[in-house]
């Protein structure tokens, strides 16, 4: 027994900052941002918005794709480092505006790896018995923490939430995780008292994630079975453009579609991967039963990934 994703929805906010609003905020310019890390537009949510609307808003799209009600959903589980409330967390919040009556509810912070890390958790948790359907979601708002007159980190960020639904499989269409993190390293990426803004130390992370990272989205092919070469699609943590492709490249995922959704909605954290997903299943560019590599890396230094059966 295992798990299979059956669906997905996304959310964005309807706000949208182009470059050019950010150059009238900061010093810098379209060129210089699309340069460097690729990114031509965000998703802003108000702010009143929180991350838990986001996060509701993706889930019920997802519940709707999959044809199931809430009272079929007994885990939900709600990756996230942007939750301001401590209690009840973002995963109760969820439950409750969807109607869920009794599920299992719990948030995980490994920023943006968290999506990745909370579909092990579901995949894990109906491979034991322990749940038979499951909502997962990657949500984020950086923009409440982030300092806007910083240019190396406020062109980066945007908000938006991506979810899935994951249900008992005979047989198994996700693959085991590969997961695991560079504690010394955690002080590349900050989000921390007394200032709690985003800062980051972007040339280290850039290194660690195109030298280090390769051989790891490797291990977790091997461990699926299957080789890069056969990789229908490949869905990275939506950091940065210059991270992404050459990535993907050392990866050896010739025939891979590869999500570039980074472009329209920068970095969202743990909502990037899903809703990356979501919009490329959405689209139809990757064909049903593909294999789908799923690689989030980040804040931490964590990093996660598996395969998955495109649904």
């Amino acid at each position: 027994m295992g798990s299979r994703v059956l669906a997905l929805g996304h959310y964005q906010p309807t706000g949208i900052l182009t470059n050019d609003d950010l150059a009238e905020i900061v010093d810098t310019n379209d060129e210089w941002i699309r340069t460097r890390v690729g990114i031509r537009t965000r998703h802003i949510a108000g702010k009143d918005e929180s991350v838990a609307d986001m996060a509701a808003q993706a889930a019920e799209k997802a519940l709707a794709n999959a044809g199931l009600t809430a009272d079929e959903i007994d885990l939900v589980v709600v990756a996230t480092c942007t939750a301001v409330d401590r209690s009840p967390n973002t995963a109760a919040r969820v439950a409750l505006r969807l109607g869920i009556p009794s599920p299992a509810a719990l948030d995980i912070n490994t920023v943006c790896s968290g999506f990745p890390h909370a579909l092990a958790t579901a995949d894990h948790a109906i491979s034991a018995g322990s749940a038979t359907k499951a909502l997962v979601v990657g949500v984020d708002k950086l923009t409440a923490f982030t300092d806007w007159t910083d240019r190396t980190t406020c062109v980066l960020v945007g908000d938006g939430a991506g979810a899935v639904v994951v249900v008992a499989a005979e047989q198994p269409e996700i693959s085991p995780v590969v997961w695991g993190s560079v504690p010394d390293m955690g002080h590349a990426v900050l989000i921390q008292t007394p200032t709690n803004t985003l800062s980051q130390e972007g040339q280290a992370v850039y290194r660690w994630a195109t030298t280090a990272l390769p051989a790891v989205a490797r291990q977790v092919c091997e461990r699926a079975g299957i080789t890069p070469a056969e990789l229908g699609g490949v869905v990275l943590h939506q950091a940065n453009l210059r991270i992404i492709e050459p990535l993907a490249h050392k990866i050896g995922a010739v025939n891979a579609v590869i999500a570039r959704d980074v472009v329209e909605s920068g970095n969202t954290s743990a909502g990037s991967i899903p809703l990356a997903f979501s919009k490329i299943v959405e689209r139809g560019e990757i064909p049903k039963g593909a294999p789908v590599l799923l690689f989030g890396f980040g804040g931490g230094l964590s990093y996660a990934g598996q395969i998955v059966r495109c649904p």
